[in-house]
């Protein structure tokens, strides 16, 4: 009888988190910052046919835009690898929103304090598709500081739903983001499950 060698190893399982938010928060940032391969990036040049279609008054330096997705690459151990998407955030991308979360355990939703405005749609989304999220506060430089409690009030959030602060360019602070949606998502999973059983 032949049996397997000791040493082999199970095919490694996958896991995917969304990154989201409002046009130029930071999703690809948060992306690049954290992932162990070059990111992939499709990113195109911001144009004069951008004027009266996206609102740009809040970014006026970004240059390029992500108009399908950021992709990025995390193994977590031998047999556990993270897979992460970071949506278009531009509302004439957002057709591709279903298809990037299809599959997910989770999302982060991105936040800028000085446009919360731009952060009701991506939390919406998430509600009515009922995945579970995270709302991650980006402190980046020059950003006014705000209690958190003050921004999950201003953003009317659930009172289960985490709201964290992190810095998106620090490897870091976005692992904490990664770390903290998956505890979360797991916890709904183990909710929904004794509810079940009850």
């Amino acid at each position: 009888m032949d049996y397997a060698p000791s040493s082999a190893t199970r095919a490694a399982a996958s896991t995917k988190i969304v990154i989201a938010g409002g046009f130029g928060v930071g999703k690809t940032t948060l992306v690049g910052s954290v992932s162990e391969i070059v990111p992939l990036r499709t990113e195109a040049l911001v144009t004069d046919e951008s004027v009266g279609v996206d609102d740009l008054g809040a970014v006026p330096a970004k240059a390029t835009t992500t108009v399908a997705m950021d992709f990025g690459r995390l193994t977590l151990a031998d047999d556990l690898v993270l897979y992460l998407f970071g949506t278009p955030g531009q509302r004439r991308f957002w057709f591709m929103w279903d298809d990037l979360c299809l599959g997910a355990i989770g999302a982060i939703v991105l936040v800028d304090t000085a446009r919360l405005d731009d952060s009701f749609s991506p939390l919406d989304y998430f509600e009515s598709k009922g995945l579970p999220f995270i709302v991650a506060v980006n402190q980046f430089d020059g950003a006014e500081r705000h209690a958190l409690d003050e921004v999950a009030y201003a953003l009317a959030l659930p009172d289960d739903v985490p709201i964290i602060g992190i810095d998106a360019r620090d490897r870091e602070s976005a692992k904490r983001a990664l770390v903290r949606v998956t505890e979360y998502a797991l916890q709904r999973l183990t909710s929904s499950l004794s509810a079940k059983v009850v």
